[in-house]
């Protein structure tokens, strides 16, 4: 019969990690970094990360870069994490690609640069990341990176919203109560607002207790 303990799970998986299994060295590596089931190590962490990398994972490749953000297990380098998500979104992994937008629009180890940003938000939206989605939305409404759009703006926040995305619910109200893009309309800036405010948007909340 199977065995439904825990240290047996982890064996296995350990088990699979060192003879190779990229799947298994990631996920030993999420172990080790999360302290489930395993004492957290940050350490081990990166040294399982650094052997699915060495296979290809790109998976791994943005947990790295992660750990170079938050200074886990190695010096905080914001440069660096930028040198693993470029990595990473070179082989098209939508997080890395969302990640490497968001860098470049903070200017957080590389040169502020609008553009590049709108590039790597774009293809990391071309595959469903809904944060990149929501972000090519605000980009297109400020006109940053892009000229301003409200109407590309509102496709973006759509698409986005309908993964149930928080902040482009309330942000797709937002273009309905100003007519921002789509015809102006208060009752569907509501219908948006109370969708946000489900899945706890605080701003969308406040707006629907001042009505």
């Amino acid at each position: 019969m199977p065995s439904n303990d825990p240290k047996d799970t982890i064996n296995q998986i350990m088990a699979l990690a060192v003879s190779g299994d990229i799947d298994a060295q990631l996920n030993l590596g999420l172990m080790y970094e999360q302290g489930e089931g395993v004492p957290k190590d940050y350490s081990k962490a990166m040294e399982w990360y650094k052997k699915a990398e060495e296979q290809g994972s790109s998976d791994a490749q943005v947990n790295i870069g992660m750990m170079y953000i938050y200074g886990l297990g190695v010096q905080q380098d914001e440069t660096e994490a930028v040198k693993w998500f470029r990595k990473a979104a070179e082989q098209g992994n939508p997080h890395a690609q969302n990640n490497l937008g968001t860098m470049y629009t903070e200017g957080r180890g590389v040169r502020q640069d609008e553009t590049e940003a709108v590039e790597w938000y774009h293809k990391a939206a071309a595959q469903d990341d809904v944060c990149a989605q929501t972000a090519l939305g605000w980009k297109y409404h400020s006109g940053l990176g892009v000229q301003k759009d409200d109407a590309e703006a509102v496709k973006w926040y759509r698409k986005a919203a309908e993964q149930g995305n928080g902040n482009a619910l309330f942000n797709l109200g937002v273009m309905y109560a100003n007519g921002w893009g789509v015809p102006q309309d208060d009752d569907e800036a509501i219908v948006w607002y109370r969708k946000a405010a489900e899945k706890g948007n605080k701003p969308a909340m406040e707006v629907l207790r001042s009505i």
